[in-house]
């Protein structure tokens, strides 16, 4: 008599046959996109393709860290993850992990080998990563003291609450000797009595935010006992001290919002209070050097703004 089966347990065989498959369940395939679309849900589903054929993919959401550009259809791109059956339609895809456009170089290898690295440690596990308090009085800052992300967080914080205290290193965050200036600024800032880091720059190509890749600073994030938010480039930007980070941030801008919860709205005195106002985010963004001591930090004050800080370091 002849053995009949059902769909589903055809289905099963085939796919268990997929998952023995030692090769199939890490494999690396390269290829063209095409078909590529943006799932509301956070999934992406594409094609690659080749002259020989097609293969389908897909992308979930909680691998999205995987993708460190705004892939599109016609993109030249190498694939890493694994292929298996999808049992309710019969049908075999790829369900991609990592994603790199082909002939990125040799800093995106060294990226991922480090990242894995780190990973392997325990540096990004969740059990590590401290909450973000909800209420701050000093925001500490690593960054550039010109540019865009250092106005965008200062705008966004005082306009959420314009009481705040901001505390900014001046550092560098782009070519030699960044990795160690962000180090330092997390650092000494770590040593005074902010309650959140934010730790960031704009956007750029890998190159330019190679320091936010460097084992030292993912080191420095780590070991910091104050909580750290990284707003490294854009949200499609992601840098090792994204993963070591206690939180991340897809922009600057961003990560105001979520440093700085909206101030209860208080009495406003109409003759003077536009003035003060002024004067107050004037006199609370201060800006610290190597220099600086953690009594100067927490030691001098000023009648501007209920307190702010006075420290020695040059004005932003």
């Amino acid at each position: 008599m002849k053995n009949t089966y059902s769909v589903g347990q055809v289905n099963r065989y085939i796919k268990n046959m997929f998952t023995q498959d030692y090769l199939l369940q890490k494999i690396y395939v390269k290829g063209e996109v095409s078909n590529c679309k943006y799932h509301t849900s956070g999934h992406i589903y594409f094609s690659l393709k080749d002259e020989t054929g097609t293969l389908n993919c897909v992308m979930f959401a909680g691998h999205r860290r995987g993708l460190a550009f705004a892939m599109k259809n016609g993109d030249k791109v190498i694939v890493g993850g694994s292929v298996d059956v999808y049992e309710r339609d019969g049908r075999y895809q790829m369900y991609a992990k990592e994603i790199t456009l082909e002939g990125a170089g040799t800093l995106y290898e060294r990226y991922l080998a480090l990242k894995q690295e780190l990973e392997d440690m325990g540096m990004f596990a969740q059990e590590y990563k401290q909450p973000i308090p909800r209420f701050i009085r000093r925001l500490g800052v690593v960054t550039a003291p010109t540019g865009a992300a250092v106005q965008d967080i200062r705008n966004i914080s005082y306009r959420r609450n314009p009481y705040l205290q901001i505390i900014l290193y001046p550092a560098l965050v782009q070519g030699a000797g960044a990795a160690e200036s962000i180090v330092k600024g997390i650092q000494m800032l770590d040593k005074t009595d902010v309650d959140v880091i934010i730790v960031g720059r704009g956007g750029g190509s890998i190159e330019d935010l190679w320091a936010f890749n460097e084992e030292i600073v993912a080191r420095a994030i780590f070991e910091c006992s104050t909580p750290i938010i990284s707003a490294v480039g854009h949200e499609t930007d992601f840098t090792i001290a994204d993963f070591a980070a206690d939180l991340r941030a897809p922009t600057p801008s961003a990560a105001a919002e979520l440093a700085v919860e909206e101030a209860a709205p208080q009495p406003v005195r109409a003759a003077a209070s536009s003035r003060e106002a002024t004067d107050r985010e004037r006199n609370c963004l201060q800006c610290i050097d190597q220099n600086t001591s953690r009594s100067d930090l927490s030691g001098q004050r000023t009648a501007h703004g209920g307190g702010c800080l006075l420290t020695r370091g040059h004005p932003p």
